[in-house]
């Protein structure tokens, strides 16, 4: 069957690689991929911010699935798009991707359907933002409602760090456009948990859970980003307390989606805090995690466009998940001055010699490739990830790779699975 991807970071080259091990794949096509998922898939170019583009792609290329996955064609629409159509496509609508795209929607919705997560004041202006802080204790949060690529929360030590942070929120100064509404809420403490589930609509099937480290300095110091790293074990998550997050999380807001009338098929990401109150849900996003689904991906050993296919045709009950035992891990290669400015076009060296270290694969997040040579054109610009027995060496085998790959200004995390290695 021919399967199309839309995208073109990490997550999508992750998703084209497991879905090209499907035997049933006979043409996998990525708009517009990017210089590493070339090597998995035929890229052909498109705007991921223009609707009409992607139904371009759509109409010319006739696939037997579409795979969306970026936050911002599920935005546009793209999936209510071609299901008018009659299309067969991955991916939540518009209205039912309001879970990641209004956060204040979002919030509401949890507390109309029980759904445990922090205290909360959704604020039109900037004045009703800085009386709202009077109802909380320092540190608290800051976001923008609206999608912010990762970039729109901020967490805040102190009311003049808050006061500050909803200034810029409602200006345009912090993410270069101007929010019209922002929420404040509860700083929570704990450790954060990544748990994401597929849906049919009406059943939710888990991942393997994972955690992301968003902040960009090691110590989880310096401003949020995308992801600068992530890894799964097989010890995060007890049964019991996976089971209780499905029951309690996931499976209420698939039963409430369906409930308001407009079912989730897709990926329900929920990203969790652990608390000493039980897990509790900072966001939910509609769509595949970036750099969750690296490291998630690499440890599935059943088909996923057979599970991708069963989400879309409401029989995902039936389908069998299996997973390889041990841990992963992915260390993000940055450009210097992510997530603020950077420089595009570096030459990137060495990715043949880190391919060589055993049981890495090296998804590519942003990079062209420019007359047979790798050049970067991100933030952030590869995923390097490993499986192991456990995560020690999976972080050994991702660090020997990362440390034979060069490009000028690269950064990246040297920590990542501390909190894990204490323990």
């Amino acid at each position: 069957m021919k399967v199309l991807v839309i995208g073109g970071g990490g997550r999508e080259h992750a998703l084209c690689a497991a879905i090209r091990r499907s035997s049933r794949v006979r043409d996998l096509v990525c708009a517009p991929g990017n210089g590493g998922i070339a090597s998995a898939a035929r890229c052909v170019p498109a705007s991921q911010k223009d609707l009409g583009d992607l139904l371009r792609v759509v109409n010319e290329e006739q696939p037997d699935l579409t795979v969306v996955g970026p936050e911002v064609p599920l935005a546009l629409g793209l999936v209510d798009e071609m299901k008018r159509r009659g299309l067969p496509v991955f991916g939540p609508t518009r209205e039912a991707a309001m879970l990641e795209t209004s956060k204040a929607w979002a919030r509401r919705f949890m507390q109309r359907h029980h759904i445990p997560a922090p205290n909360y004041a959704v604020c039109s202006s900037r004045q009703e933002a800085l009386s709202a802080l009077d109802l909380f204790h320092c540190p608290v949060v800051v976001k923008a409602d609206g999608l912010a690529a990762g970039k729109g929360v901020v967490i805040c030590e102190r009311r003049q760090d808050a006061e500050q942070a909803i200034a810029g929120l409602f200006s345009g100064q912090l993410l270069g456009f101007a929010e019209t509404s922002v929420i404040v809420e509860e700083h929570l403490a704990g450790e954060e948990l990544s748990f994401l589930v597929l849906s049919d609509g009406k059943h939710a099937t888990p991942l393997v859970p994972a955690q992301d480290h968003k902040r960009l300095g090691e110590g989880d110091t310096g401003p949020n980003t995308g992801g600068m790293g992530v890894y799964s074990t097989d010890s995060m998550l007890d049964p019991k307390m996976r089971d209780w997050i499905l029951h309690h999380i996931a499976q209420p807001a698939i039963d409430g989606m369906a409930a308001e009338e407009t079912p989730f098929v897709g990926v329900l990401y929920c990203g969790l805090m652990m608390t000493a109150r039980g897990p509790m849900v900072l966001e939910f996003n509609a769509r595949f995690g970036d750099p969750e689904t690296q490291a998630i991906l690499v440890r599935l050993d059943s088909d996923l466009l057979e599970a991708l296919e069963a989400c879309v045709e409401g029989r995902l009950s039936d389908t069998e998940f299996r997973w390889k035992p041990g841990a992963s891990a992915c260390v993000v290669a940055a450009s210097e001055g992510y997530p603020g400015n950077y420089t595009a076009g570096r030459l990137i060296t060495g990715l043949e010699a880190a391919a060589e270290v055993p049981n890495v694969q090296i998804f590519h997040a942003g990079t062209t490739l420019d007359d047979g040579q790798y050049r970067t054109s991100g933030g952030r610009v590869l995923g390097v990830t490993a499986t192991g027995p456990d995560l020690r060496a999976a972080l050994a085998s991702a660090y020997e790779a990362i440390g034979r790959i060069h490009f000028e200004g690269m950064i990246y995390r040297r920590d990542i699975g501390h909190r894990a290695l204490r323990r």
